[in-house]
This record gives structure tokens, C-alpha cells and sequence, in this order.
């Protein structure tokens, strides 16, 4: 019997401010493709611009998907991510036209073409990580508090100063959408690592550039309604509660709003997670395979995507 041949897909992946959201829409308009993000923060619906969504007007010359479809108190784990780009990926194909995906959520990536949600219960390093900053920021409890609006149980049967445990617990929460006992039952499987031939289109740039461009866009935001953005959410009953606000940013310009810093140092306090987010993201796309690095550095994007629209095509066989 001849098995099904696998479906070519191209995905640009980097870290943070490295310059994949102009990359990917290019291409994107150039192939006649329609763009998958590859985010766990742009997923929320009203998280705009500390998640540098793509704005309304661009996303109806280039289409994209996965973006705004959940709310900021819905939990949403790696598991609906799946579920929901593979509808993607097959509603763009039934319609002639080609599934780019763009991002920078690592695990989000494996959890699609590796099919990383298996027997054992997933792990996140970036979500961990960014627990475990938290813990030492806030404190032990309020992350001991946190468990226990997702998963009561669990915070029941552990102490708060088990944080190592709570940690863990957080992140199965998370990432499955599930509570610890619920997810241990289901054991699930899911992805298709048999099904797509992925090519990953790396994006690089030399750190300091990098680092220097991560303090302009957090800037940028800042002045650009980020403080008002959260205070929205606040106002709408969207607080420190839920995993959606929990990113650097939103959690540091609570902290502001709360009088527990100043403005500046919240910005700073974004910058700095930022940064260190990067370097997390670095080590983790640099063990994808098969991937073509490119350095970003100096080079305008029509550049860039004149060498990636090449590479994608032969790719893709157009």
C-alpha cells in the first residue's frame, strides 16, 4: 500500500523583535499564502498590543489565523492549539490556498508537528521559566493562589512553599486545559508528526541588535496604549487570576497599577523578561530540524524574503 505523501508546510520561527511578523506577510503575499500565528499570547481576544498583534487592516490584505480565539478568563492549552491550526491548515488547502506558519512559541511548534502531547504529561521550559519568575517576584503564594483558581485539588495537596510542585502543576494546567488529575486520565496523544514536511525558515540576529530592539518596541508600546490596554482588562474583571495575564508586560504593568512599582520600572521590569525570553527561545528553535537560518541583520525584508521565498518555494514545489 503507498502512503499518503506528507504536506510541504514552511514555518518562520525566531526569537522576540527579531522581525518574523513583516517576513511571514510578505511572503505570505508573494506565495498567495495566508498566515497561521504560532503565538500563546495573541490567541486572546483584547490582548493587542503588549502581544504586537498584526492590525485589523493587515490582516484583511493577508489572512490570518489563530488569533482572537479565546478570551482572556478561558483556559487554553497547547492541546486546542493543535485542534485548531490543523483546521486551519485544512481549510486554507480546501480553498487553493498555502498555510504559512509564523511565530515564536516553541512548544506550540512541537506540539503540531511532533506531536509533543503524548504518554507523558507535556513540559514548557518558557512557561516554567516565566512560573518560576513570578514565584520569586510575588512571592509563593500568590502563585500558590493561582493554583488554586484552576486546580483546587492540587492546591489543596500541595503547600505553598512546595513550589517546585506547584510550578509543575501550573504548567500541566496550562498546557493541557485540563487540572493535574484530569490530565494524568486522559494521557492524551495528539499532533501529526507523520503528516506535514516541514522546513522552518530561522530568523537571527546578533544579540545586542536584538536586545536593542526589544527595548525600543517595549517603549513603543508603552507609548502606545499598553498601560490603557490593561487597564481595560482590569476594568472588565480580566486580572492576575488567569494564565492569559501572566506574561511579562501585562504582570509588570499590573504591578504599576497596583502601586506596588513605577511605570518606569515596569517597563524596564518588561524589557528585562523580554530579553531573557529570547534567550530561551534561541536554544530551543536552534534544535529544529530542518531548518535554514537567516541573519536579519543590516538586510531590509524585501532582502530577506527574496533568499526565503526561494528556499520556500523549492520547499513547496511552486
Amino acid at each position: 500500500m503507498t502512503l499518503p505523501a506528507r504536506i510541504p508546510i514552511v514555518a518562520i520561527v525566531g526569537p522576540t523583535a527579531v522581525g518574523k511578523t513583516a517576513v511571514s506577510i510578505e511572503l505570505a503575499t508573494r506565495l498567495g499564502a495566508e498566515v497561521i500565528s504560532v503565538d500563546s499570547r495573541q490567541v486572546y481576544r483584547y490582548l493587542d498590543v503588549g502581544t504586537d498583534k498584526v492590525s485589523v487592516e493587515t490582516r484583511r490584505r493577508v489572512i490570518h489565523h489563530m488569533i482572537d480565539v479565546a478570551d482572556p478568563d478561558q483556559p487554553y492549552s497547547a492541546a486546542d492549539f493543535v485542534t485548531g491550526c490543523a483546521d486551519s491548515v485544512d481549510r486554507i488547502l480546501a480553498r487553493g490556498r498555502i498555510p504559512l506558519l509564523a511565530g515564536g512559541s516553541p512548544f506550540f511548534f512541537e506540539a503540531f508537528f511532533r506531536g509533543m502531547l503524548s504518554e507523558d504529561l507535556p513540559k514548557s521550559r518558557e512557561l516554567r521559566a516565566e512560573l518560576e519568575e513570578m514565584a520569586s517576584a510575588r512571592g509563593a503564594a500568590a502563585l500558590h493562589s493561582l493554583l488554586g483558581t484552576v486546580d483546587p485539588m492540587s492546591a489543596a495537596r500541595l503547600h505553598e512553599n512546595d513550589v517546585r510542585r506547584v510550578v509543575r502543576a501550573l504548567e500541566i494546567c496550562k498546557l493541557t486545559g485540563d487540572t493535574v488529575e484530569e490530565a494524568w486520565s486522559k494521557r492524551m496523544k495528539i499532533g501529526s508528526p507523520d503528516r506535514y514536511d516541514v522546513l522552518y525558515i530561522g530568523l537571527t540576529r546578533e544579540r545586542s541588535l536584538l536586545f536593542e530592539g526589544i527595548e525600543r518596541r517595549v517603549r513603543e508600546q508603552f507609548d502606545s496604549g499598553f498601560v490603557e490596554e490593561v487597564e481595560w482588562l482590569l476594568s472588565n474583571g480580566y486580572d492576575e487570576r488567569f494564565p492569559s495575564m501572566l506574561g511579562f508586560g501585562y504582570r509588570d504593568i499590573v504591578d504599576f497599577l497596583r502601586g506596588r512599582c513605577t511605570r518606569e520600572e515596569a517597563a524596564l521590569s518588561d524589557a528585562r523578561q523580554t530579553k531573557a525570553f529570547s534567550r530561551r527561545q534561541m536554544t530551543w528553535f536552534r534544535k529544529f530540524s530542518p531548518i535554514v537560518w537567516y541573519d536579519t541583520d543590516g538586510r531590509s525584508t524585501s532582502s530577506i524574503v527574496d533568499a526565503v521565498e526561494k528556499e520556500s518555494r523549492s520547499h513547496l514545489g511552486r
